[in-house]
């Protein structure tokens, strides 16, 4: 379908976003928010104002002066009713402001309100004014550009610039003139650079005046002498103008001769006129990216001559189509590169791309393929994205856009489009079409007019919805037929006036019908609609109305009855299939409705382009190691063509994927990134917009390798012998066969001095000597060769040296010729050559080889004896060093001639460098091979032995296919050692050797051995296993045996079969043969074998169960047996185990089973039964009994018991020796673990340092260390513990004391260890803490007190005798003081003192008064301090009733403190 090109003004088109439409409604409305609040603080205002004054009128006005009592008096009273009055005042004036206030709110409310809905018709009013008013200001911009189309030309220079010469100093002004449509822009240059007026402020002074352009240098001075540049460019073309300003010395002097005059260059214009040597020296190549990624290509330049303000220009072209800059593409050109860089990849991009270097000197270009490949779906198996968007045929409401589709070779084939469309300066995107569309083009519409849009495609499958394509430029919904309705009207001269045509037509009304209304489209879903406006118009806006009508119906249904037409085209949607329409459109403007149109022929809908057919006979031949040239014949039905996509893929395999991710347009397409050697098939199909054609039928297999070209030119060419009458040459192969096996040469020859060349031999040589017959004796001659193959002749060689022809008579050989290397390694060669033609007066006897760095000046000889061969292994070499060899023959008379020296050869090993490699094959036959992966069509592989090559076909065969070769021995023995090697022609080098030596040959002839006379491989040998009631099985497996495999068991040489005691089976799908022995007693000693038997292949294996083997078998199965038994009954699953809780408990476990509810279950202790704490149940099927604490006490043998009526089982556990320390060590994890850090805590002996954990008992491995020696238990350290703590006392501690104390316990595997550093600070305070300690420890030990005690009540009857005895003690002797009610008593007969052996105090009261009732108080001290016991005497009366007292209670002395003298000897 042939669509509209888009017209130049939606390329000039600005694309603004949509707050263009509310800049004018934003304006108003902050105008009026301004004005309000200005209004509302001036009301404020106001009314503070208001309320001040009041305030101030209502104050009191004070008095001044003296007054008396009387009037202050009064004035005081009147002052009271005055303030009273005026707070009644202010209370009305306060109510009557609030009311005035509440009225003016609401007055102001209703204003607010009336300013608020008049603001909105201001506002609306403005609005619709400025929309008409942009409407208008768009529509007079288009008739101005179209008036401007027709005015614009090129810029022209009606007055030039003129040369100056000024002093120093002086300002000057370069002035010319332009003219132009539209008005050029003009910028100045000073010696090609551009003039900035910012770099120098003041400098320079730019002006334009109605097409006069102005340059003034101010105070010029001698930098300013140059050639000065003016450059007028606009769109249609650019013109400039130079001269010359020289600044000179204000003196008489010769302002040429002061000042060198700058020599003007030419200003650089469109196509720059000067002759450019341009060389390429880094290219892009081939280049594979994925969507999304970034990319530049570049390309590395030298261009002659280097012209800082003239260059070549650099074009960028894809598909021979010019890129230009957008936001996907920028480029650079300049500094010595080009490049073309991408921000954001898309299949858009892909395509062949193109540097052209343009200049008068020709175009210089490079060419590189770009592939994009899809982006990772966001739906697995979903397509790739559609590509190439294009919008057509825009209008006001209406667009048209097309794609490209995409490649489904590895995903489901495409079912349809999503189309979405986004207005510019938004996000916002809008899915176009409710259901997918299966064409690749699509009417949009419902667009707004004058508003732009940007659109784009996804792609739907089976599998999901692709990612989106790239977006379209924004297009602008635009009637392009307004600017066909202008025309000019021509007046005198060469004015001219532009109008529309509506203006010419008169005042119309009613709008005439449309006219050439037809289908412009049809498809299955759409019929797009498109006529031609009335005539005459009018000068009113119109719009368009479409009616419908089946065909023979009669009746006409309107189509857009809802949303008038203005554009005129329409696309008319939902038409059934298989009926015929007709169409008829109406145009309307304010005045009224036309008459309808004429009718449209019938329209059917349908697609009028279908899937194009399959392409022809696809081609595919070699190009290069990586790519394949792909040619096709094109369809026959290929109208309406989009492009090809090209499928490839490996032969064997059907997994095929994409050449291309974008159609190409052209029938011939290289396939690149494959992989050398590889054989592919190619496919192809065709593509339009309703989808793509079958695969083609797909291509011959191709290997992919270089082409076929003609071979390089032969070298070296030598002089072998001479007779006087001809001579014998030899020469290389070339270096290069072309890709195939050379065929011949040919060789010319000329004489000396002579031009012309003759042709020597009509048919090509095969050989590589040649004897030249027919030559003059004394004449000159050099020669040249040239190598031919299938693809034709090579290029010639360069020409030999002069040979003279004269007989060769020296006794002494000719030189060797053709000198080759093969197994270049990284210290070492293997050089070859052929005996000289002339031998001399005598045989050859052997060589000498010669070499040398390629630039040093001396020969080194290799061999120091000359050798037999024709080879030689040159070792010793300096790696990275290139040599030079020569190959001198012997005979008795001496040494020859020296061969021509050879070629460089860089001793070095190729990457990737492969030997060849020894081996055996399936058949059993002994071989040498090699792998080459630069094989070519042309390569062969030599075989050789002592490097000569092997054509004993007796004793060996070799086999080679494609990039493989292998030399079979046919019947090997010791004849066959020695050294072969391999070298392949038309590779850069690639050989190998191999030294077959005497081992080697064994160990390939014992492997050759075991292939041709088989034995049945075994999984695993003869072995037995035991099963419960004490059955044994013997077994074996083999790796595979065949379902003819036989076999069979032999015991002590006597065969056994399938019965009741011996049970034999096979299972032959996995190889396992077996014999199963129900009862295992002493008669089964011996030997055991199975015998197996498949075909030519058998093997066997034996197993001997004899003395102790047999023995242990025998007690283990008997052991199975009894446990079988003991399983019938209740019985323990599991025996008894232990384990430690984190309470530091020790856990006796067993399960149990088989058990039921009369079975019984007892736990006991050394045989004694065991209460513990729960009773078991047996249901859980695990028995528990808990040991806390374990200490030595818990040693002992523990025994779990079940027994009922079907039988009894006991488990026994020995906690003692290794199982008890175990456990110790098992709690000692647990309470390292948990260990506290140390605490120091001072006692009256010393310090101790505790550690305290959840259990501790001295059995644990348990250490002090002191600066990592160990401490152990003595009188000035003591080490001990509790349930719960260890500590360490320090006894009495000193200065040695102080250091890092650490606390190990050890639990078997870890060291839990705590630290403390009890030095510096840390020990001093601990052990001043100690000394008080100790000291208050003295003082309490000897101060005074009373040992035997006294009761603290005594109750007595008068006339009795209280005596008072106690103990007391102190060192020294403590002083005695009795006392009474706090008083000393009195001694005499009736208080009597006695104090016996020191100790014994007795206070004896003889003849009890009741005046001797009260406190008597015993002071015991000393100078350590003492104690005081008081005593409550009550007495009673003789004949009085006993006053109930409570028992005596033993009293509680009274410490008394320690005189300061002695506190002071302590410390």
């Amino acid at each position: 379908m042939p669509f509209v090109a888009v017209p130049f003004y939606q390329k000039r088109h600005k694309h603004y976003d949509q707050s263009y439409r509310n800049i004018q409604t934003r304006y108003l409305m902050n105008e009026y928010a301004a004005k309000k609040r200005a209004a509302i603080q001036s009301s404020t205002q106001k009314s503070f104002t208001q309320k001040l004054s009041s305030q101030k009128t209502s104050r009191p006005i004070s008095v001044g002066g003296t007054i008396c009592r009387l009037c202050a008096k009064r004035l005081t009273t009147s002052s009271e009713e005055e303030e009273e009055d005026n707070k009644n005042r202010y209370r009305s004036l306060v109510a009557a402001y609030g009311e005035t206030k509440r009225q003016r709110f609401l007055r102001e409310l209703d204003q607010l309100e009336e300013n608020v809905h008049l603001a909105r018709s201001v506002a609306q009013e403005k609005i619709d004014k400025y929309a008409i008013q942009q409407m208008m200001e768009d529509k007079m911009a288009w008739e101005t550009h179209s008036h401007e189309e027709r005015m614009h030309r090129a810029p022209e220079i009606l007055v030039r610039l003129r040369s100056h010469t000024v002093w120093k100093d002086m300002a000057v002004k370069l002035c010319f003139t332009v003219q132009g449509f539209p008005t050029p822009v003009v910028q100045w240059y000073k010696d090609g650079s551009l003039i900035c007026q910012a770099a120098e402020p003041g400098k320079y002074r730019i002006e334009s005046y109605y097409g006069v352009h102005t340059l003034e240098i101010n105070r010029a001075n001698f930098d300013d002498t140059a050639v000065y540049s003016a450059v007028a460019t606009n769109g249609y073309g650019q013109v400039s103008t130079n001269a010359a300003v020289i600044v000179k010395r204000f003196r008489d002097e010769d302002p040429l001769r002061s000042v060198r005059l700058p020599i003007g260059l030419p200003l650089p214009s469109v196509i720059p006129y000067t002759h450019f040597d341009v060389q390429f020296l880094e290219k892009f190549g081939v280049t594979f990216r994925t969507e999304g990624e970034t990319l530049t290509l570049k390309c590395t330049l030298l261009v002659s001559p280097d012209l800082k303000r003239v260059q070549p220009r650099a074009e960028w072209y894809r598909d021979n189509v010019l890129v230009k800059e957008s936001k996907w593409t920028k480029m650079f050109f300049g500094e010595g590169q080009a490049s073309l860089s991408f921000s954001h990849l898309n299949k858009d991009d892909e395509g062949l791309y193109t540097l052209r270097i343009i200049s008068r000197g020709g175009v210089s270009e490079h060419s590189a393929f770009l592939f994009v490949r899809d982006a990772d779906p966001l739906v697995t198996g979903a397509p790739g994205a559609p590509m190439d968007l294009q919008c057509h045929d825009a209008n006001r409401d209406y667009v048209i856009v097309t794609w490209k589709p995409p490649n489904t070779t590895t995903e489901s084939p495409v079912i349809g489009y999503f189309v979405d469309r986004c207005e510019v300066g938004t996000n916002n995107w809008v899915q176009c079409n409710d259901a997918p569309v299966k064409i690749c083009q699509y009417p949009v519409t419902g667009l707004f007019e004058g508003r732009s849009y940007i659109f784009r495609v996804r792609a739907v499958n089976s599998a999901g919805i692709s990612r989106p394509s790239r977006v379209t430029e924004p297009v602008a919904a635009l009637d392009p037929l307004d600017l066909k309705r202008l025309q000019a009207v021509h007046l005198e001269g060469d004015k001219e006036i532009v109008m529309y045509e509506d203006d010419l037509e008169g005042d119309a009304q009613i709008p005439g019908p449309p006219t050439n209304v037809h289908a412009s489209e049809i498809s299955r879903t759409y019929v797009v609609l498109s006529w031609d406006p009335p005539a005459p118009r009018g000068k009113e806006s119109l719009v368009y109305f479409i009616e419908k009508s089946i065909v023979g119906s009669g009746s006409w249904q309107r189509v857009n009855a809802q949303m008038a037409v203005r554009s005129p085209r329409y696309a008319v949607f939902d038409l059934a299939q298989g009926k015929s329409y007709e169409f008829r459109v109406l145009a309307a403007n304010k005045h009224g409705l036309s008459d309808p149109s004429e009718i449209t022929a019938p329209i059917q809908v349908q697609d009028t382009i279908v899937a194009p057919s399959a392409p022809g006979r696809v081609l595919a031949s070699r190009n290069t190691k990586t790519s394949v040239v792909v040619q096709w014949e094109k369809p026959k039905h290929e109208e309406d063509l989009i492009g090809y996509y090209v499928d490839c893929c490996v032969a064997g395999t059907n997994n095929w994927e994409p050449c291309n991710h974008k159609p190409i347009d052209y029938n011939r397409f290289v396939v690149h990134g494959l992989t050398t050697g590889e054989q592919y098939i190619f496919r192809v199909k065709a593509v339009n917009a309703v989808g793509m054609s079958e695969n083609s039928q797909e291509s011959d297999i191709i290997k992919v390798q270089a082409a076929l070209t003609a071979p390089s030119h032969p070298y070296g060419i030598t002089l072998l012998n001479c007779d006087g009458h001809s001579m014998t040459l030899g020469w290389k192969v070339p270096k290069f066969s072309g890709g195939a096996a050379i065929l011949g040469y040919y060789i010319d020859k000329r004489e000396a001095h002579h031009k012309n060349w003759h042709e020597v031999n009509s048919s090509p040589v095969e050989e590589r000597i040649f004897t030249v017959e027919g030559l003059t004796e004394g004449a000159l001659y050099e020669f040249r060769i040239a190598a031919t193959n299938l693809a034709g002749i090579g290029q010639p060689s360069d020409p030999s040296e002069l040979f003279k022809c004269e007989a060769w008579t020296m006794p002494e050989p000719g030189p060797a010729y053709d000198l080759t290397f093969c197994e270049v390694r990284d210290t070492s060669l293997v050089m070859l050559w052929k005996a000289p033609v002339y031998s001399g007066s005598s045989p050859i006897s052997g060589y000498f080889v010669d070499y040398k760095e390629e630039d040093s000046g001396e020969w080194l000889t290799v061999n120091e004896a000359p050798t037999a061969n024709r080879y030689l292994k040159v070792s010793d070499l300096h790696q990275g060093k290139t040599y030079v060899f020569r190959v001198r023959a012997v005979n008795a008379s001496g040494v020859g001639k020296p061969s021509d020296t050879s070629e460089p050869v860089l001793v070095e090993a190729k990457p990737g460098t492969k030997e060849i490699s020894a081996g055996v094959d399936e058949k059993g036959n002994i071989y040498l091979s090699l792998d080459c992966q630069e094989v070519t069509d042309a390569s062969h592989f030599t075989w050789c032995k002592s490097y000569e090559e092997i054509t004993d076909t007796g004793k060996f065969n070799i086999e080679t296919a494609g990039d493989h070769s292998k030399l079979y021995f046919k019947n090997p023995d010791k004849m066959d050692l020695g050294t072969y090697s391999v070298s392949v022609s038309d590779t850069d080098g690639v050989s190998s050797s191999f030294v077959l030596d005497e081992k080697e040959l064994e160990n390939l002839m014992a492997l050759s051995n075991e292939i041709k006379n088989p034995t049945i491989p075994l999984k695993s040998e003869l072995a037995y296993e035991l099963f419960d009631k004490g059955r044994v099985r013997f077994w074996l497996q083999a790796e595979h045996l065949s379902p003819d495999a036989s076999y069979r068991f032999i015991i002590n040489d006597r065969e056994v079969s399938d019965g009741e005691k011996h049970k034999i089976k096979c299972d032959k799908s996995t190889g396992i043969i077996e014999m199963v022995m129900d009862r295992f007693t002493s008669e089964n000693e011996g030997t055991y074998t199975v015998q197996i038997h498949d075909g030519k292949a058998k093997n066997q294996s034996s197993l001997v169960l004899i003395g102790d083997a047999f023995k242990a078998i025998l007690e283990e199965a008997e052991f199975q047996r009894k446990e079988f038994l003991r399983k019938q009954g209740p019985h323990f699953a599991e025996y008894l185990h232990w384990d430690v809780t984190e309470d530091c408990d020790v856990r006796l476990i067993c399960k149990v089973a088989n058990t039921k509810k009369e079975t019984v279950f007892k736990w006991l202790k050394d045989d004694a039964l065991h209460e513990p704490g729960t009773t078991p149940n047996l249901e859980k099927a695990v028995c528990e009994l808990l040991i806390p604490k374990l200490s030595k006490k818990d040693q002992g043998e523990y025994k779990a018991t079940l027994k009922d009526e079907r039988g009894q089982d006991a488990s026994i556990l020995e906690i003692t020796g290794k199982v008890y320390d175990d456990m110790i060590l098992a709690l000692s994890r647990v309470c390292g673990e948990s260990a506290s850090p140390l605490k120091v805590v001072c006692t009256p002996d010393g310090i101790k340092l505790q550690c305290f954990m959840k259990y501790f008992t001295e059995d644990m491995k348990s250490n002090w260390y002191l600066k990592d020696a160990k401490i152990p238990s003595g009188e000035h350290m003591r080490i001990g513990g509790s349930r719960e703590m260890a500590w360490l006392q320090i006894c009495e501690p000193t200065e040695k004391d102080k250091g890092k104390y650490t606390f190990e316990i050890f639990d078997g595997k870890n060291n839990h260890q705590r630290t403390l550093d009890l030095s510096g600070r840390a020990f001093d305070e601990a052990f001043s803490e100690f000394q008080q300690l100790k000291a208050a420890a003295v003082a309490e030990k000897n101060r005074g007190k009373v040992i035997g005690g006294l009761p603290d009540v005594v109750t007595i009857m008068e006339g009795k005798t209280l005596n008072l005895t106690c103990t007391v003690f102190g060192n020294p002797d403590p002083e005695v003081v009795w006392l009474r009610n706090d008083k000393d008593v009195a001694l005499s007969d009736h208080f009597v003192v006695k104090v016996e052996q020191g100790k014994y105090v007795s206070l004896t009261i003889k003849g009890v008064t009741s005046e001797d009732s009260g406190t008597y108080s015993i002071n015991v001290k000393n100078k350590y301090g003492g104690e005081k016991i008081e005593v409550t005497v009550s007495v009673y009366k003789h004949g009085e009733e006993i006053p109930e007292i409570s028992l005596p209670q033993q009293a509680k002395p009274k410490l008394i403190p320690a005189s300061a003298s002695a506190i002071a000897e302590l410390k």
